[in-house]
């Protein structure tokens, strides 16, 4: 049963059954699932908590989640100025990335990097839009279904707390310095990736479920934030991303287990790592992983433990 004191949005760590009635599912137990992202999806906790629900919902053929989000990534190849490297550009290596894991479904995440932190600016935007449409054109060529998830929510109130936003105007921005009024940006990018949904299998709104949640934590709690640094989330804010992802394809969650968690997080971990080396990036400062087949055994292994759990 679930504890009272949680708020409606946050159901805790989840067991998902598709509901009732359903068509055959965006995502099928037999897929090879591909995330593509920045910092939010490497971070990859609510990757983790759907595997969990998957590998519940469909014991022994749950689908292959492969996480390649890399930290800085944008899809618009823009970098603030006083970015230390120009930021990774997803389309130096989504070629790659496809081509090695044949995926039959790809996630994506893209915004929050984009808009470089400065206010909305109509070069800015277009490169993000230009970025989005080369996405979409590179993963339908390959039959592979995708989703677009919009950029989740910035929250100023941690950095305004401590005076480390910058009002418009200023001579620059950058990750360090940003916009006091970014989210505002990012509304935009969100809005409109969520009017692409003609052009791809199904578009995820991750930013107004963020938004709405905060908001209703800050009634009881006006210091209350899932992102210290504005940009990324704790792991509650990853069980709200989780929460809208998987009630957009369609499951009704109810509680699940702990043990499963760990040990999917292990897996996911060692995987995600091997294959950002096995595919190659140009991100400095980010640890090589194992050999992609000596990952893939150590995966194996842990799949053994979780068949123990059963």
């Amino acid at each position: 049963m679930l504890r009272a004191t949680l708020p409606s949005l946050l159901l805790s760590i989840w067991l998902l059954a598709p509901l009732s009635g359903a068509a055959e599912p965006l995502v099928k137990p037999t897929d090879r699932v591909l995330f593509m992202g920045d910092s939010i999806t490497h971070a990859g906790h609510y990757i983790s908590l759907i595997e969990v629900q998957l590998r519940e919902t469909h014991p022994g053929t749950a689908p292959d989640l492969i996480n390649l989000g890399l930290p800085s990534e944008t899809c618009s190849g823009l970098s603030e100025p006083d970015h230390p490297w120009p930021r990774p550009d997803v389309h130096e290596r989504l070629d790659r990335a496809l081509a090695k894991s044949r995926p039959d479904v790809v996630f994506a995440c893209y915004g929050m990097n984009d808009g470089i932190y400065y206010p909305l600016a109509e070069a800015r935007f277009a490169a993000y839009r230009r970025g989005i449409d080369r996405l979409i054109t590179k993963v339908k060529a390959t039959g592979a279904k995708l989703i677009l998830m919009t950029p989740p929510a910035f929250d100023p109130l941690p950095l305004q707390q401590k005076g480390k936003l910058l009002p418009a105007g200023a001579e620059k921005y950058a990750y360090f310095a940003i916009y006091e009024d970014y989210d505002s940006v990012l509304k935009e990018y969100a809005g409109w990736v969520m009017r692409q949904r003609d052009r791809v299998d199904l578009v995820i709104d991750l930013h107004t479920p963020v938004l709405q949640y905060v908001a209703q934590r800050r009634r009881s709690d006006p210091n209350f934030t899932m992102s210290p640094d504005g940009v990324h989330v704790n792991n509650e804010g990853h069980r709200v991303l989780a929460t809208a992802i998987l009630a957009a394809l369609e499951y009704e969650v109810t509680a699940a287990n702990e043990p499963l968690l760990a040990l999917v997080e292990k897996r996911q971990r060692i995987r995600h790592d091997a294959w950002l080396s096995h595919v190659g990036h140009e991100r400095p400062g980010v640890k090589p992983g194992l050999p992609l087949q000596e990952a893939e055994a150590a995966a194996a292994e842990l799949d053994r433990q979780i068949a123990e759990l059963k």
